[in-house]
């Protein structure tokens, strides 16, 4: 069984990685999980050119994307996964324009314009997504939910765990950040934040087990 996580985050060490990695941590806690962690903000890519090849009926192209960079070996193993994990931040609403950019470069060969529209990927693959956001997450339902159907009608089974009011800083001192009561921020990400992880881990060994 083949385990990706991908991480949409430019911190590797903070809450989305952490949440990440607890994910990935569940779906390898399977037996026979094989998997592999990476981190988009290390790659050299960009994201869909709309050229359209992967609508070509011709020259092999159709439901593969014809750019060639550092992305592409990673979207042949997100199509070849089992079980795919994706992490963001959520920023001013969305996702980060790394994880933005993957989904493009990877969920659009995936359609054709036909009547049918008979996803072109050869298999299903579990998708679970991670969220991070120093917010209220009941303002994001609706935009969590339409990613999580997106992936559903396009990929396969998709569902999502989030963290909110997240800790942004060690030491909010230091920051122009006096709208936060930080030692209240602290006390959550204390008690809160461990259940946020176990949560994912749990999601990522539930996803697994499904397959």
């Amino acid at each position: 069984m083949n385990i990706l996580a991908i991480s949409g985050a430019g911190n590797k060490y903070r809450n989305t990685a952490s949440m990440l990695k607890s994910a990935f941590d569940g779906a390898m806690s399977t037996e026979g999980a094989n998997g592999e962690l990476v981190y988009l903000y290390d790659l050299d890519f960009h994201g869909c050119y709309g050229c359209h090849s992967c609508k070509l009926l011709s020259d092999n192209r159709l439901g593969r994307c014809a750019t060639r960079d550092g992305l592409s070996p990673v979207l042949e193993k997100a199509i070849a996964a089992d079980v795919l994990l994706i992490g963001s931040p959520i920023y001013f609403g969305d996702i980060t324009g790394e994880t933005r950019a993957f989904l493009e470069r990877y969920l659009f060969p995936s359609m054709t314009y036909n009547v049918d529209r008979v996803p072109l990927y050869p298999k299903s693959t579990k998708v679970g997504w991670v969220f991070t956001m120093n917010a209220q997450a009941e303002n994001y339902l609706d935009f969590f939910n339409n990613l999580v159907a997106t992936a559903k009608r396009m990929i396969g089974d998709s569902e999502y765990v989030v963290a909110c009011q997240t800790q942004q800083f060690d030491d909010y001192s230091k920051y122009a950040a006096s709208r936060f009561d930080a030692e209240a921020i602290k006390k959550r990400h204390d008690e809160q934040f461990p259940l946020d992880c176990q949560a994912a881990f749990e999601m990522g060994k539930r996803l697994a087990m499904s397959v």
